[in-house]
């Protein structure tokens, strides 16, 4: 990961809590709370405002925090995706879009968001039912943007504020499908980016994309061959992997 990258993105986009009236962010509080107490209730003229106006809020340059709020589950089973701390929310989804997102996009084009933010709610349901998303403790400071992963939690992280969205990136989607393996995108985004966890899916090659404060920078797949292709201490960890991915434009910066 070439040094100069890491230090302009400090300089350049440090995340910031702003982009919504304080009042806005009281009223949307007070709403989540009553979900879960009450589970769907009826959103007032208020309530219905101030959630525009969280979904209005930009991120970055190209991306805005609706972009990453919509979830069938949450539409088919009327379960509302709101964050119970829109002021975090916004702040770790600052740190995904200004830190990674944008320079993916200014690389390869256009980034489709397959799946993201995540309420409790929401995560909790998927989890109780089986979908496919692990439990609430698990996916703090991953899909659940307003929470922070806990102090007491093992691991590298400590406490941190984190974002994940799982995406596609449809230049390489012809790519893939022609025989390059995932490894290629996960080793260039290795090289180039501050990513803390990724994990690759079938499916066009989708994955999901983790930023946190702290990064350990670390890659699993459930794309053959399945498993961890990367994390610290591991003798891959350092150094150039560009062979890995030949052909691949040189990083854009936003």
């Amino acid at each position: 990961m070439p040094t100069p990258y890491w230090t302009l993105v400090k300089a350049h986009c440090e995340p910031t809590v702003d982009g919504m009236e304080k009042a806005d962010i009281t009223t949307l509080k007070a709403f989540a709370d009553e979900v879960s107490r009450r589970g769907s209730p009826v959103l007032r003229r208020k309530q219905c405002k101030a959630l525009e106006n969280f979904a209005s809020v930009r991120l970055s340059d190209n991306f805005f925090m609706r972009d990453f709020l919509y979830s069938e589950v949450a539409a088919v089973h009327g379960i509302p995706n709101i964050p119970s701390d829109p002021e975090l929310a916004i702040k770790a989804g600052k740190g995904l879009c200004q830190i990674l997102l944008e320079p993916l996009r200014a690389t390869f084009g256009h980034i489709a968001v397959r799946s993201a933010y995540r309420s409790t709610a929401v995560n909790g349901y998927c989890h109780r039912h089986k979908l496919g998303c692990s439990g609430n403790e698990r996916n703090c400071h991953r899909h659940i943007w307003d929470r922070e992963r806990a102090a007491d939690r093992s691991g590298p992280h400590g406490r941190c504020l984190g974002a994940t969205a799982s995406v596609v990136v449809p230049w390489f989607i012809p790519r893939y499908e022609g025989g390059t393996s995932w490894q290629a995108m996960a080793w260039w985004v290795h090289d180039h980016l501050p990513y803390c966890e990724m994990v690759f899916f079938p499916r066009y090659a989708a994955f999901n994309l983790h930023w946190c404060e702290n990064p350990v920078r670390k890659i699993k797949s459930l794309v053959d061959p399945k498993g961890t292709l990367v994390e610290p201490g591991m003798g891959n960890h350092l150094g150039d992997h560009s062979s890995e991915y030949p052909g691949f434009p040189q990083l854009k910066l936003w």
